[in-house]
């Protein structure tokens, strides 16, 4: 291939392959722009490579100044060697660098010019790295570089600056939380349930596809390669002959609702291969069964299938199937939940709406995704709220330090709430006796939504009260719910309602920053919480009971701070040394089982724990 380079004030020119590049083009190929290019005898160059290496083992030696004299002896290099960065950033592992240099130079000799140079300038200032790496190297041998070009340059230059920032947001236990909250549709008069329809009958078509030719898939472990595979089979494009006529049964469907589609019936497919391989291997009980029929609801993606309207407006649009084709449709939303969107979640950007339908009723559910950083308080420090869900009262909180010191408690009780649910389940009683039970579904499912309302009251009071008191930890009672659940119909609402509470409060205290715990609930109820031993419960009135000190006492608080007293236990000694460890449980004998330790127990070992440290 001939090259012919011209060097001109006001034009650059490359014929290579016949085809002609300007500097000054506006409507060509692509464009470079002037300040970016540099200029050698007789060649004019931009040249830009992205590198990046870490060191041995990614240990995190790389600080402490280290970083900044690293930075000093790379642009010492630079000047040497006559190349250019453009960005750089030191990180505690690795090294970022945004190189410009001459085209004699191979980008592999500069990268051995760097990484043999720095490494003989640092282990002769710090001999102490060698002891951190075991004497060996102190860069790992693999590097990567990626070309520059001018449009990505900036992003380049950004995201190597940001890298510092970057690292600062993730000190601590960082996590992403998503919430979603459901707008109801009021327009009644639109294709809602042909749009559901045919995306349903989509997934059940698909469901038999893949499972006829999930053997080929499963061989594809990269998740977005299978996922290729699997609409290269069933859709038809120029270059690419479908094996199933997809398209023909479902003409013209929406390339993102086909995708959707294709998602939701690999998922069914491959967690029905899961747990068929389970039941031969004799892990699960009954042979699973592949079901085509589903619920699946379908994803507005935005622009394509969804379209907000101006601010303000209590309006979204939406892409419908009328029986014929698809077309643009306006929904009226419920003003009072877009109401609550605009004043929590305006802030926030929202992912595409999924179309749900529940009570009769259809609703458009967006999520929202929230990064949280839990940071973690010495034990020592923490400050504790422990909850008994109790059966009298709905729940107990006491707030608690690692040495004991209570300071604060509350009963959460909505009774007004409770006297209704179980004045619905006396009527479900009766309707039962005078009909039968496969008659009384509507009016459970009713029950079942006061529950779940009164579960949400009772988990927002619990996060309320923990965010007062600026705790670290809400520690809740281990609730096993393997199984099937039995008991009459309150017991079962009661054990629900305490799942319910404990998820609903995990979701919103992470969104607080405090972290939820949980603790073995054997004993808490039965045993003293001053260590006298079992309890006898008031026959009159059970929420009261008596110590066999002779002390009447509260025992859902009672059981409160035996909660709490168990977290500081294990916490205090899930550090130490075994050595340290049994010196502390032959002081304390009732620490060695998690299932008998109670509130006094923590006292007594917070201050075998001081005298340890001091000695």
């Amino acid at each position: 291939m001939r090259q012919i380079f011209y060097q001109d004030t006001e034009l650059a020119f490359a014929k290579c392959g016949g085809i002609w590049y300007n500097i000054n083009m506006e409507k060509d190929i692509f464009t470079i722009k002037r300040n970016t290019l540099s200029y050698g005898r007789g060649y004019v160059y931009s040249l830009q490579y992205h590198l990046v290496w870490c060191t041995k083992y990614r240990k995190q030696v790389l600080k402490n100044g280290i970083d900044a004299e690293c930075k000093k002896m790379l642009y010492g290099l630079a000047e040497e060697y006559k190349f250019k960065i453009l960005a750089m950033e030191v990180m505690p592992d690795h090294i970022h660098l945004l190189l410009d240099c001459k085209p004699q130079f191979f980008i592999s000799d500069m990268i051995k010019i760097m990484k043999g140079n720095l490494a003989r300038q640092l282990f002769l200032s710090h001999p102490e790295l060698k002891q951190e790496l075991w004497g060996g190297h102190l860069w790992n041998p693999s590097y990567c570089a990626v070309t520059v070009s001018d449009r990505s340059r900036d992003q380049v230059v950004a995201y190597i600056e940001g890298q510092k920032e970057k690292g600062k947001k993730k000190v601590g236990n960082f996590m992403q939380i998503v919430s979603s909250y459901g707008v109801e549709i009021k327009k009644k008069n639109i294709p809602l349930r042909s749009t559901l329809d045919i995306f349903r009958k989509a997934v059940s078509y698909l469901i038999p596809v893949y499972a006829e030719t999930w053997e080929e898939l499963s061989e594809i472990r990269n998740p977005q390669k299978r996922f290729n595979e699997a609409e290269h089979l069933v859709h038809e494009t120029k270059k690419n002959h479908a094996r199933f006529p997809f398209d023909r049964h479902f003409p013209k469907m929406p390339s993102y609702l086909r995708r959707a589609a294709i998602q939701h019936a690999l998922g069914a497919v491959s967690s029905y291969q899961t747990r068929l391989g389970l039941w031969e291997k004799g892990e699960l009980k009954g042979k699973p069964k592949l079901v085509c029929e589903n619920h699946a609801m379908p994803v507005f993606y935005r622009d394509v299938m969804y379209k907000e309207a101006e601010p303000g407006e209590d309006v979204a649009h939406l892409k419908l199937f009328d029986g014929r084709e698809w077309k643009w449709f306006q929904v009226k939303l419920l003003h009072t939940d877009m109401e609550y969107l605009r004043k929590k979640w305006s802030r926030k950007k929202a992912s595409a709406p999924t179309l749900e339908r529940k009570h009769h009723k259809y609703f458009l559910r967006f999520s929202y995704t929230e990064e949280v950083s839990l940071s973690k308080t010495d034990v020592k420090e923490q400050v504790i709220c422990s909850v008994d869900l109790g059966i009298n009262t709905d729940a107990v909180c006491n707030i608690m330090r690692a040495d004991g010191t209570i300071l604060g408690r509350k009963f959460i009780n909505f009774s007004s709430d409770k006297d209704h649910l179980y004045h619905v389940l006396g009527r479900i009683r009766r309707f039962q006796r005078e009909h039968s039970s496969r008659q009384v579904q509507s009016r459970w499912d009713y029950a079942k939504r006061l529950n779940m309302e009164l579960s949400r009251k009772i988990a927002a009071e619990i996060t309320k009260y923990a965010a007062e008191y600026q705790a670290d930890v809400i520690v809740f009672e281990y609730l096993e719910m393997q199984g099937k659940i039995s008991g009459n119909k309150k017991q079962k609402l009661h054990l629900w309602r305490k799942r319910d509470i404990q998820k609903l409060c995990e979701h919103q205290a992470h969104r607080k920053g405090i972290r939820v715990s949980r603790v073995s609930a054997r004993n808490t109820s039965r045993l003293a919480c001053d260590g006298s031993g079992a309890v006898v419960r008031n026959q009159e009135n059970h929420s009261l009971c008596t110590f066999r000190t002779g002390k009447q006492y509260n025992c859902d608080l009672s059981a409160s701070y035996n909660i709490g007293a168990r977290y500081f236990i294990r916490e205090l000694l899930k550090p130490l040394p075994e050595t340290e460890r049994s010196s502390l449980e032959a002081k304390v004998p009732a620490v060695k089982r998690r299932t008998s330790c109670v509130y006094a127990d923590l006292r007594k070992l917070y201050v075998e724990v001081n005298n340890l440290k001091a000695a």
